[in-house]
């Protein structure tokens, strides 16, 4: 009964069937008994003939105007709903009832919708975030430099430096923004080769040594044997070097940060654990949003574009993996989580 088709056969079926019966109706109900066997007249004929049509047209149109109800009800309610999205009015839904087909019909279109409207919030939040991450650093430029025109105030190393600092900045953002967009619409160029995680891990912490050191922060690793994978490696040692610097940035000195790696059935898991400042739950739920700082305090020249973990994201999933995150609490540290499938893990 959920088909179109079984729906439309059994309408169908049933409003000929009740033609047919009342017409059997009105020939056994027309004659007296004792005329039973009496051969019709010609004027009686043609008087049962019209009835029979009257009747048949009468029954007719009524079913086909309820058979065309349920055919065109659902798709004249999905036009209209088009018609909203086309003028604009993405938050428009179509109810999901009637047959199997109109039902995965208006399903499709309602996840279509949503879709289209998260993108445009998605696009509305990002152009809000990009003005105003761009408007700080345009105002220290545009003020410094006016003042340089207007001989208020002279460009000295110092002043030239923090304007070369903040178009660093600018340059920066707008290059993390341009590979952020094309990781999440799938046109970040991905050069896959068998990559040994062990060694990427260990490339990426020793690169990093100084900095720890500076910061009197422990970087440990514990990877064991695990197989290649077919990985971007210079992505990968991208997700790995923003979520290290991020823990190192967030873990006071005396802390420890480890790269620990295990492998399943499932796929290699690779986890960035730090004994740092830590997490609220709220505060990981927004984690890898663009833009997002945990400690709003940070400027942008310490706490960075807030893109970092956003492209890590994108990079991770770009693979065909996930990233979490995970704090039990403020001064709890943090635990960075990235599952990659097993379909990566290279064949010997």
């Amino acid at each position: 009964m959920k088909r179109l088709w079984v729906r439309l056969f059994l309408m169908i079926s049933g409003v000929l069937l009740l033609v047919f019966l009342l017409q059997f109706i009105e020939i056994k109900t027309t004659g007296r008994p004792d005329e039973t066997f009496r051969r019709p007249s010609n004027e009686e004929i043609a008087h049962r003939l019209y009835r029979f049509i009257g009747l048949s047209t009468l029954i007719g149109l009524a079913g086909g105007f309820a058979i065309g109800r349920v055919v065109s009800a659902p798709i004249t309610a999905l036009a209209n709903a088009t018609r909203e999205v086309e003028a604009g009015k993405l938050q428009v839904r179509v109810p999901v009832n009637g047959s199997r087909e109109f039902q995965e019909l208006a399903s499709a279109f309602n996840k279509m919708a949503a879709a289209l409207q998260q993108a445009e919030t998605a696009r509305n939040n990002l152009m809000a975030d990009v003005s105003h991450e761009l408007r700080t650093p345009l105002a220290v430029l545009e003020g410094n430099l006016r003042a340089a025109l207007d001989h208020i105030q002279k460009l000295d190393e110092a002043g030239i430096a923090n304007l070369y600092t903040q178009t660093r900045h600018l340059t920066r953002l707008v290059n993390e923004l341009h590979e952020l967009a094309l990781a999440e619409t799938g046109q970040l160029k991905m050069d896959k080769t068998a990559t040994d995680i062990q060694a990427l891990v260990s490339e990426t912490i020793q690169a990093l040594e100084p900095l720890a050191a500076e910061r009197n922060v422990e970087l440990a690793e514990s990877i064991g044997d695990l197989p290649p994978m077919r990985l971007d490696p210079v992505r990968m040692r991208q997700v790995l070097f923003n979520l290290l610097t991020n823990a190192l940035r967030h873990t006071p000195g005396s802390g420890k940060i480890c790269v620990t790696g295990t492998q399943s059935p499932a796929g290699t898991t690779i986890v960035v654990e730090d004994t740092g400042e830590g997490m609220e739950r709220d505060e990981l739920e927004k984690l890898f949003n663009r833009f997002y700082r945990v400690d709003k305090s940070r400027s942008r020249e310490t706490g960075g574009t807030g893109l970092g973990l956003s492209i890590v994201k994108a990079i991770v999933e770009a693979h065909g993996g996930s990233i979490t995150a995970y704090s039990a609490g403020k001064n709890q540290g943090s635990r960075f989580t990235i599952a990659l499938p097993g379909d990566l893990t290279s064949p010997a």
